[in-house]
């Protein structure tokens, strides 16, 4: 018999896959408090859904999205285990901006070659995200892709489902004028304008354990700071202050103003006063040394502010304690007027190809 050609001759290794799944199975199932039945590698994830038997009129709310090019710096130090908590803080802080507490969770991995303790390192992270947000890690895919991606190269993505009695759906239908507009602190970049971030170190020729004295910290260190998970600050928001929280936007692409424009209705103005906080250290030091000015920096980096909660006027100063009990700095950066009634500044409005209300920036950032 001839020789011929083999799966693994032309670069895909099942048996790497199978030590893979070996190697996630434990951060896995960390996850599943008992909610998963049977056992691992069906074709689809089993989760007991007995509860949604307690709303009257539940809905599914869904999420999905990836990390980015903040991969290439993981990849660049080999260090994987941190990703997998970014991709839960973008898919499942989605879900809780309308109000949903997650359910599950699946993620998708894509790498040129498998190495069974990388992929590992990435699901772990993905599991500890998913333990600290409440969220079932009910299964996932790794794909070899030889000759579409380089050996040490991957990508990571994922998806998540969330639920929300119909009449407790958080968004612009109720939010009013007088409304007061809350921020919650970021750990960083989170996983949004790495392009620019990349771009900014290539361009300065940087390692990534370049030290940056204004942060006390490496260069890879401050750009693979974990997104900071918003799940149970949100959550727990919603269970102190009730109707209080009107909505929550989450702070992704776009940057503040794009993203809080989601959720302020037609007629009325989201009013932000850019000196309401001082930007930390490390979006000053990257905005400095790549010349990037601020109205173009806030439309890339969240600058600080990484959720949103537009809160009822009187509950304002409640929540602005509870959080700080729960250990999230938060702080009123403005409020909701009707159209026109805040002043001048810079306007945003018809993101995510939403007419709605608009987002006035106004002032200079405190650095």
């Amino acid at each position: 018999m001839s020789s011929g050609l083999t799966y693994q001759a032309v670069g895909v290794d099942t048996a790497a896959g199978d030590r893979a799944v070996e190697l996630m199975k434990a951060s896995v199932a960390a996850t599943h408090r008992g909610l998963v039945r049977g056992g691992g590698g069906g074709f689809a994830g089993l989760i007991d859904a007995s509860r949604l038997l307690a709303y009257r009129e539940p809905l599914l709310a869904t999420s999905t999205d990836g990390v980015g090019t903040k991969v290439a710096i993981a990849q660049a130090m080999d260090i994987h285990d941190t990703v997998g908590i970014d991709l839960v803080g973008m898919v499942v802080d989605d879900l809780v901006a309308c109000g949903a507490t997650p359910l599950v969770m699946t993620d998708y991995i894509a790498t040129g070659r498998v190495v069974p303790e990388r992929i590992a390192a990435i699901v772990r992270g993905i599991a500890l995200g998913c333990q600290e947000t409440g969220t079932v890690l009910a299964g996932g895919e790794t794909a070899e892709h030889p000759g579409l991606l380089g050996v040490d190269e991957y990508d990571v993505a994922g998806a998540a489902v969330g639920i929300v009695e119909a009449d407790d759906v958080l968004g612009p239908e109720r939010v009013r004028a007088g409304d007061v507009v809350v921020g919650m602190a970021s750990s960083g970049f989170h996983s949004n304008g790495y392009s620019l971030l990349r771009a900014i170190v290539a361009r300065e020729g940087w390692a990534w354990d370049r030290e940056l004295p204004e942060c006390g910290r490496s260069v890879g260190e401050v750009l693979l700071e974990p997104t900071a998970l918003y799940t149970a600050n949100c959550l727990g928001l919603m269970s102190a202050l009730g109707e209080g929280v009107r909505a929550f936007a989450h702070v992704t692409g776009g940057g503040l103003a794009d993203n809080l424009a989601r959720v302020v209705p037609a007629g009325l103005d989201g009013v932000v006063r850019r000196s309401a906080w001082e930007v930390p250290a490390s979006f000053v030091v990257f905005a400095g040394v790549g010349g990037v000015a601020w109205e173009a920096a806030e439309k890339a980096w969240n600058l600080g502010v990484g959720m949103v909660a537009v809160l009822a006027p009187e509950c304002a100063e409640e929540g602005i304690a509870w959080l700080g009990r729960a250990g999230r700095e938060a702080f009123v950066i403005g409020e909701v007027v009707e159209r026109g009634r805040g002043g001048g500044g810079d306007v945003t409005q018809g993101t995510k190809a939403i007419e709605g209300g608009r987002v006035v920036m106004q002032g200079e950032y405190r650095v």
